[in-house]
């Protein structure tokens, strides 16, 4: 239980705020589709990017054993974390 709510608060947090909602929100505020049918597939979406993620890293996790991933990534977030700040101060 411990893990899934670990899971469930990282990938709620990285994606709140994301262009995924603000799309979400986009179509929800257009009117030309019900709430509940944005809200549908909304969650089709994610549950489908969802489960090929979690194959890709399945499957990667096989090949690439040696691989630091979490290194990797956190290396990622903050090169793009960095880059966007400087390109904030660049741009103010």
């Amino acid at each position: 239980m411990r893990e899934l709510l670990l899971m469930f608060v990282t990938i709620f947090v990285a994606e709140f705020g994301d262009k995924t909602q603000f799309a979400m929100l986009l179509f929800a505020s257009e009117k030309k589709a019900s709430p509940l049918l944005v809200f549908a597939a909304s969650s089709a979406a994610l549950v489908a990017a969802a489960a090929l993620c979690t194959i890709l890293g399945t499957v990667a996790s096989r090949y690439l054993a040696g691989v630091p991933f979490k290194l990797i990534a956190g290396i990622g977030f903050i090169a793009i974390g960095t880059l966007t700040l400087a390109q904030y101060y660049r741009g103010a």
